[in-house]
């Protein structure tokens, strides 16, 4: 495997982008890097970052469901919902067991609706852009799924809790929420990333030139269902298409990994839908 291409656990800080996070690894590793979930520039965390050929496992990545420390502030909302924004709104104190009771809300698939200091498109301009104008943004709610809340602490309004949820769903709206179902309102103070499916923030080992864990990370993609294409039958999977023609070594998810009679991976399908949602090599067709 080319040494530029890898998957890369990193630990973001506090205080900087998640773009600019990438900078030392463009340095290292080339220009073609992406990260699967973005991190809001005042939380920090697990960031997984793919180089090379790698990036094109992003839709996979990005898929996976991801766990947070999360501290909620009660008492005041901020208009960006961290503690970077100006306070909007105040309220009193609540008492533990109001929390605790609003809590019972955030369980399963519930609607919500995404911060207007977002990345998301409204018109085709990121709505946090349109909100820094004072432009009114007005955002769908939309389904998410909340896997696990679980209280840490309470003391002096902040209440500290692990969450794990799936794709898409914001913590910050969270915190907005569960504010006002308490009869208060609230924002965050504090985020900490800690897993991303399968990878913890515990293993993130940094921008590491001589320590490559890639082949490592990949094998834990074979809770995929598993499948090797013959070398015969690559062509039509080098462009793109799902193969018609191969043995499958492995049940498993709706996700597949393809690999070729060498043992390297060519490309991540959905099994269900029959697509290709990441092609990794091409080389070896004929």
């Amino acid at each position: 495997m080319n040494t530029a291409n890898r998957i890369i656990l990193l630990n973001k800080e506090s205080g900087v982008t998640s773009f600019t996070a990438l900078n030392k690894v463009k340095k290292t590793f080339g220009k073609k890097v992406g990260h699967a979930g973005t991190l809001d520039k005042f939380a920090q965390g697990l960031l997984i970052v793919l180089t090379g050929s790698m990036t094109k496992l992003n839709p996979l990545f990005s898929s996976m469901d991801k766990s947070y420390r999360a501290h909620i502030l009660f008492g005041s909302e901020t208009d960006t919902l961290d503690p970077e924004g100006e306070v909007i709104a105040t309220g009193e104190i609540p008492s533990f067991d109001t929390i605790r009771k609003a809590m019972k809300h955030f369980d399963g698939e519930i609607l919500q609706k995404p911060p207007i200091y977002s990345a998301l498109h409204v018109g085709g301009k990121r709505a946090s852009v349109l909100a820094r104008k004072g432009k009114p943004v007005e955002l769908e709610s939309r389904p998410v799924r909340i896997d696990a809340f679980e209280v840490v602490s309470y003391e002096d309004g902040v209440l500290i809790a692990d969450i794990r949820v799936s794709k898409g769903t914001y913590i910050r709206s969270m915190a907005r929420d569960l504010g006002l179902l308490s009869s208060s309102r609230a924002h965050l103070v504090s985020l900490v990333r800690t897993s991303i499916g399968p990878f913890a923030l515990s293993e993130a080992t940094g921008i590491d030139e001589t320590l490559d864990l890639t082949n490592e990370y990949l094998r834990r993609l074979e809770n995929m269902a598993l499948a090797t294409v013959r070398d015969d039958a690559l062509f039509p999977l080098a462009n793109g298409r799902y193969p018609d023609h191969y043995e499958l070594n492995k049940e498993g998810s709706d996700y597949i990994a393809f690999y070729s009679e060498d043992g390297v991976l060519r490309a991540v399908g959905n099994k269900t839908e029959r697509r290709l949602i990441a092609q990794v090599h091409r080389g070896g067709t004929r």
